[in-house]
């Protein structure tokens, strides 16, 4: 791997060096299948605060690792962690992509022959199951008083998930059997 650094005015110490080599060979290893890859290191340094990015091109993705710390080293450490995970999730993606992936109605008629055969209604729901359902992951919103939940919570709701705007916290405002209403905040 050709690992080109900026913003460094002296030689990095040779521990320091060996230990970066180190890192990055593994990092080369998972990157490196379809020829050698070039890192662009660039380190800047604010007072005692070290910020390192990392950029390297693989499988028509830009993989950029950023950390920042105190100590150099650290900050390389984290950036380097990052671009493995980043490298990880790109490589999988990939592969199911090329490998084209059980699709979603194979894996139901499997299941639904699987249950068939044992001929419980029981064995149907857990050879699917339990699934997640993200909601509104994307839209932000913006924080709200608990008196304004309140109002909010006037449609029926059981519980209300919501940024409170005066302490900038996370707080979920639950219906409680008698009418009243329980706080949490976090």
């Amino acid at each position: 791997m050709n690992i080109s650094y900026r913003g460094v005015e002296r030689q990095l110490p040779p521990k320091l060096q060996t230990k970066l080599d180190t890192k990055f060979a593994k990092l080369s290893k998972m990157l490196e299948k379809r020829g050698e890859k070039e890192a662009h290191v660039i380190i800047t340094a604010e007072r005692h605060l070290h910020k390192a990015e990392i950029t390297i091109q693989f499988y028509d993705h830009q993989l950029v690792g950023a950390g920042s710390d105190s100590d150099l080293f650290a900050a390389m450490s984290s950036a380097i962690e990052k671009l493995e995970t980043q490298a990880v999730k790109t490589r999988a993606k990939w592969l199911e992509k090329r490998r084209g992936g059980e699709s979603e109605a194979k894996s139901e008629k499997k299941s639904e022959r699987k249950s068939a055969k044992e001929g419980t209604a029981a064995s149907r729901e857990t050879a699917s199951g339990p699934r997640i359902f993200r909601v509104n992951h994307h839209e932000r919103r913006k924080p709200i008083t608990p008196e304004e939940a309140l109002l909010l919570m006037e449609d029926g709701r059981d519980y209300l998930v919501y940024r409170d705007a005066d302490k900038e916290c996370l707080s979920v405002l639950v219906r409680r059997k008698d009418g009243n209403f329980d706080l949490i905040e976090s």
